[in-house]
């Protein structure tokens, strides 16, 4: 008998991908299997709230794509709900490693992971998901887990290399918020001491930006690109400037907050993801891939710096090195904390 109370799974079709629901009282999440794993839900029930931001062009099943000219940033832009993913082995930009030409955010993302019940109680749920890349010998897993009467989502990763040869890799989580939960005026918390450190170049079409080049700066207060002085602690308003920078300088372990309505904590591994990637379309970018459409903001721990792809993290030293058969490890846990 299927159970309706406690802690609850189920597997379901999401526009023709596999996918899973795992539900408590307090929480509803959705993961799809089909499609890297994505978490396309994180609804907080007694609010009605979904945290996760969800793209206008919602879901579609990668495998259905058959028109349109090969573009190794289009692979993954083309098939993104918005939702949560997994990045691994490669961060932002197309790059080449040693010969395997690698896209946007990597393999993971886009390709059908396994999935297997590994707790079925009224007490808690969780399943094990699992997949192979393709042009790197890597094996990864990540199991989701939530518990009864708890408002948080707990997760277990796991990233082997599967060859006798060392290896480096960027592994990130793609983790992007969107309306109705974040909103201009909403608050970003984080520990003292972090670093500001701006992209290299603006990322919008429009050649505007939030933050001036240079730094690092302190958080939350940096130097605008107007020559005035901006707060990253606060969410801006639809059509403020395309950005994205690079927070650093945690303890071992990472956290931030953000608080609007309710309020949310994120906590992970910073001595294996020491990165916080802040990302910010807001309505700006008018052009591919957003045409204006777009309001999310992204706070994504990463191994690794800048966007632009493994080869350039493996040249500034920020990669993630895996020996021979090595396994890396990491937890993580995004959790409802306002109500």
């Amino acid at each position: 008998m299927r159970r309706n109370w406690g802690a609850r799974l189920r597997h379901v079709t999401l526009d023709g991908l596999r996918a899973v629901v795992l539900e408590n009282e307090r929480l509803r999440v959705t993961a799809v299997p089909g499609k890297g794993g994505d978490v396309v839900e994180f609804l907080h029930k007694p609010t009605d709230t979904d945290l996760v931001w969800l793209s206008p062009q919602g879901l579609r099943d990668p495998r259905d794509h058959l028109q349109g000219a090969a573009d190794d940033v289009a692979q993954f832009v083309d098939h993104y709900e918005g939702g949560w993913q997994e990045v691994f082995p490669n961060g932002g930009a197309p790059s080449e490693y040693r010969g395997a030409r690698l896209a946007q955010h990597g393999e993971v993302a886009g390709l059908p992971w396994s999935c297997e019940v590994v707790a079925d109680r009224e007490e808690e749920v969780a399943v094990r998901l699992a997949v192979r890349t393709r042009r790197l010998p890597y094996r990864m897993e990540r199991v989701l887990r939530l518990r009864s009467g708890t408002a948080a989502l707990e997760v277990e990763s796991s990233a082997t290399n599967d060859s006798p040869v060392p290896l480096h890799a960027m592994w990130g989580q793609h983790l992007v918020y969107g309306r109705p939960f974040l909103r201009p005026g909403a608050r970003i918390r984080l520990p003292e001491g972090v670093r500001v450190i701006p992209h290299g170049s603006a990322i919008g079409p429009d050649g505007r930006r939030r933050v001036r080049p240079g730094g690092p700066w302190w958080w939350p207060l940096v130097p605008a690109a107007d020559g005035a002085e901006t707060d990253l602690s606060v969410v801006q308003e639809p059509g403020a400037p395309s950005d994205i920078v690079y927070l650093t300088g945690f303890g071992p372990e990472g956290w931030y907050e953000i608080s609007g309505d309710i309020g949310m904590r994120v906590t992970w591994d910073a001595t294996l993801l020491p990165y916080l990637w802040m990302w910010q379309e807001l309505g700006a970018s008018t052009g591919y891939p957003w045409w204006g459409r777009a309001y999310t903001l992204g706070l994504e721990p990463f191994s690794s710096m800048p966007t632009d792809g493994l080869a350039a993290a493996v040249a500034n030293g920020t990669a993630l090195a895996l020996g021979p058969h090595e396994t890396k490890r990491l937890r993580w846990r995004v959790e409802v904390v306002h109500q």
